[in-house]
Formats: structure tokens, sequence, C-alpha cells
């Protein structure tokens, strides 16, 4: 009775540190938390309403993914965004989003793929000019992750998933100065269908593109900033 009852607080104790982690995460990604704050565990557990361990195991969760910074006697601060990261992250995309994408076109199972036809039909009613900033980017994840795992390769998925939410900060920064958010949004529509279909070719050249397309439309509205 008492390995139970230690088994259920532990599973407690899990749950409440993936939301804490979640919560903290989708405020550094949409730059609720910014780039270079200062991250006070003691406040931000009494706002998630939760206790201050799930929120340090969180912040731990969140160093390796590079959200997060800790300095000895320091504290923790959100991670800094600098124009070289795009260079940096895009370069690690550029080679990654292709070979994911190609992979989901050879293996994806008829489950996985009846997903992504839901995500087509998401994407393809989704209305830019009336969506939020956090619809977008969860729409935006949403077809990505879907991607990575219809690979079917749960390692591959780990590293996507941390750079592309490395490279959603960086959208965020810019996102009120992209002139074809519509474009750069529903292009995911044949990305999506290719690897459906299973054209491994077709799917890895559209995410390449679709990573170098990000690339210069960020450098575009940083430079013209």
């Amino acid at each position: 009775m008492a390995l139970e009852v230690l088994a259920v607080a532990d599973e407690a104790k899990r749950s409440l540190a993936d939301v804490a982690y979640e919560r903290i995460r989708d405020r550094l990604l949409m730059l609720d938390i910014k780039p270079g704050d200062l991250i006070n565990d003691d406040a931000l557990a009494k706002d998630l309403g939760v206790g201050r361990t799930p929120v340090r195991e969180a912040l731990k969760r969140l160093e390796l993914d590079r959200l997060v910074v800790s300095y000895p006697r320091r504290g923790t601060f959100a991670t800094r965004v600098e124009v070289t990261d795009l260079a940096f992250i895009s370069e690690i995309r550029t080679q990654l989003e292709p070979l994911a994408a190609s992979r989901a076109a050879r293996v994806a199972t008829e489950s996985m793929k009846e997903q992504l036809r839901a995500v087509i039909r998401a994407v393809e009613s989704f209305d830019t000019s009336a969506a939020s900033v956090v619809e977008t980017l969860r729409l935006d994840a949403r077809v990505h992750q879907g991607i990575y795992a219809a690979a079917g390769n749960p390692h591959l998925e780990d590293v996507l998933i941390r750079y592309d939410n490395l490279a959603t900060r960086i959208w965020c920064m810019v996102l009120d100065r992209l002139p074809d958010l519509s474009r750069h949004v529903h292009e995911h529509v044949d990305l999506l269908r290719a690897v459906i279909d299973g054209d491994e070719a077709r799917a890895a050249e559209l995410a390449r593109n679709h990573v170098s397309g990000f690339e210069h439309a960020v450098r575009e509205a940083l430079f013209a900033a």
C-alpha cells in the first residue's frame, strides 16, 4: 500500500512538472517572458498555481532546451535571442527538416497520415487575418510536430522540436512585420500532401524550401526594422 501511495505521489509530481514545463515554455516562446528576463521561480510558482519543486524541475528541462540559462548566485534568465542564432538554427533545420519529411513520407502509418490530413484541413480553414499570434504559432507547431511524429524516429523528433521552439522565438520577434504570413502558413499544405502521398524527394525539397524561406523572411523583417 505504501508503495502504491508513493507511486501515485510520484505520478502527480511528474504531471505538475510537465504542466509547469509546458506553460513556462509557451511563455518563453511567445515572449511573454522576454529574452534576458530574470525568472523568479517563487512568483512563477504562485502564478501557475503549483509548488516551487515542479517549477524548478521545469526550469532544468528548459535549460536543456536552451530556453533558459542559470548562473550561480545570479539566478535563472530567459536566454537572449541574437541575430546569429538564426543562421545557426537554420543551418541545423535545413539538414534535419528534409530528413524528417522524407522519412515521414517513407514510413508514415495510415493512422499518422489520417492525422496529417486533419492538419491539412485545419491549415486550409485557417484565417491568418483573424487569428491571434498564439493561434498562428500553435498551428505552425502542429504541422511541424505532426511530420516529426510521422517520421517515427523519437530521437530526431526530440531534436527537431527543440530547434523548432528556438525558431518560434525568433519568429515571434518579427511576426507583426511579416508581409505574407498567409502564404507561409498555407504553404504547409503541399508539404503535408507530399508526405501523405509518400513522395520522399518532394517532401524533402519542400521542407528545405520552407526553412530557407523562413530564414529569408525573418532576415528581411529584422533588417527592415
